[in-house]
């Protein structure tokens, strides 16, 4: 193409900047705003997609999230069913003794309720005994060798050195012996002087004390005590055993803890009991801890309740509905609990909740009756022991259905699969529609860009004749004549 003196015309080759949203990009001006244009289509084409696939999203994490909230309050309240689900959560014995100054007293599982006459006549004690006066202080040197010490049929060596020769230094010496079996030591000042006190923490009539020495009859010779030797010391208490009687039946025993006694009590002896006295120990079912156990069921129900309510709950004024309204997973768990706490277990009149005091509110929590629970339970422990923990009692069935809806084959399970493989099905659609949108971006975008070009080029070869046209010599035309 040639030029004029008045302009020139592009090349048709003249590059356009379609990232420009400016008319500035090619001669002439660019014709569309490419960018805008591009932004506008794919813009319309991807909305509507990415608005389906963002709603159905929004739609499955909520689910995710409810179905979350529905395993949690299921699982917590199923902690509450392991002190009432098995039998051997109801084998809780109590023992109440008739005097605490004497004996006190526990049980375990296979005591046997009764009462039982106890009478105590010695308490187990451990030997002490007190040296003669030292006429020194008790820092003074005694003497250096080997003690040999016992209690019962244990003993210890005691190396003196010359950085323990004296009584103070020799209880600290027996006090910190690590192959020490069962004595302590003391230094006790008196006006007659320092005296060595010698107690047996071990109980019982075989638990006496024995010191022996090998400095050759000296000086240590003074702390030694045993059979035929006993004039060193003065006993201030004798090792004993304790004497004791249960239903008339006498006993001794080296401890005061007496669990071999009566079988499935420990008795815990503090002193004889007075002479005339008539002390029992009274073995009975612990209703107490029972009842604090069903009163715990109750409240975590109440709990479960709640939860279950809000996720299926739908407020008309609002128009707001709870994101498993309807949902066959919420019903067909509300619908099995619910068939569970309402059997009938037994053939007792204590068969059901209602007849040991739970009754069932217009919200549908529970609530409990301490008076008609205590009644049952002291009245026919058995049967609401049956009621909660036999084999299809209230709290086993519900432990195990929760245990099979939260296990890896219950359908809590199988829905949250369900959930989780639609959620990557929708991630892989938005990702799949992104990777769309991008392709169209550039098809269109080089589409437009080219018209642009060309439009551009038609522009300027427009402007280009225009100018031509004008810059020719005016044609008048001949007058007539």
């Amino acid at each position: 193409m040639t030029t004029s003196s008045t302009g020139s015309a592009p090349s048709l080759t003249t590059p356009v900047s379609v990232a420009s949203s400016s008319s500035a990009g090619a001669a002439g001006g660019s014709v569309i705003n490419v960018s805008a244009l591009v932004s506008e289509l794919v813009a319309a084409t991807e909305g509507p997609q990415q608005t389906q696939i963002a709603s159905q999203t929004s739609a499955v994490t909520a689910n995710i999230s409810a179905l979350g909230t529905l395993q949690s309050a299921l699982s917590t309240f199923q902690s509450s069913l392991t002190s009432l689900s098995t039998a051997s959560a109801f084998n809780n014995q109590e023992a109440t003794s008739s005097d605490l100054t004497a004996f006190t007293a526990t049980a375990s599982a296979n005591a046997v309720s009764g009462s039982y006459g106890v009478t105590v006549t010695n308490i187990a004690s451990g030997q002490q005994l007190l040296s003669n006066p030292f006429s020194a202080a008790a820092s003074a040197a005694v003497g250096v060798g080997t003690l040999t010490l016992s209690v019962g049929a244990t003993s210890f060596n005691l190396a003196i050195s010359a950085s323990d020769d004296s009584l103070a230094g020799i209880a600290n010496a027996i006090n910190s012996a690590s192959d020490n079996p069962g004595m302590s030591a003391t230094v006790i000042q008196g006006t007659d002087g320092a005296h060595l006190l010698l107690s047996s923490t071990q109980t019982g009539a075989a638990n006496t004390i024995s010191v022996s020495e090998t400095d050759g009859g000296n000086a240590l010779a003074a702390l030694t005590y045993g059979t035929g030797n006993v004039g060193n010391y003065t006993q201030a208490t004798a090792a004993q055993d304790a004497s004791f009687s249960v239903a008339g039946v006498a006993y001794t025993s080296p401890s005061n803890s007496v669990s071999d006694a009566l079988s499935g009590v420990t008795l815990n002896l503090l002193a004889p009991t007075p002479a005339g006295s008539n002390d029992t120990v009274t073995v009975a079912n612990n209703t107490t801890s029972v009842a604090t156990n069903i009163q715990g069921f109750v409240t975590a129900y109440n709990t479960l309740q709640s939860a279950l309510s809000g996720l299926g709950s739908y407020d008309a004024s609002t128009g707001t509905a709870g994101p498993m309204l309807g949902n066959p997973v919420l019903t067909g768990t509300q619908n099995q609990i619910q068939q569970a706490l309402y059997s009938l277990v037994g053939t007792s009149s204590d068969n059901s909740l209602a007849s040991i005091g739970i009754t069932t509110n217009s919200d549908g929590s529970l609530s409990l009756n301490s008076n008609t629970l205590q009644t049952a339970l002291s009245s026919n422990f058995n049967a609401v022991s049956q009621l909660f923990s036999s084999s299809n009692g209230i709290a086993a069935q519900l432990n195990s259905q929760i245990t099979t809806e939260l296990g890896s084959a219950g359908t809590l399970t199988a829905y949250g699969q369900t959930l989780t493989q639609q959620n990557n099905a929708l991630t892989t659609q938005s990702n799949t529609l992104t990777t769309q949108m991008t392709a169209l971006t550039a098809s269109l975008t080089q589409r437009y860009a080219s018209l642009n070009t060309l439009l551009s080029s038609l522009q300027s070869t427009s402007s280009y004749l225009t100018q031509a046209f004008n810059s020719l010599p005016s044609v008048q035309g001949t007058p007539n004549a």
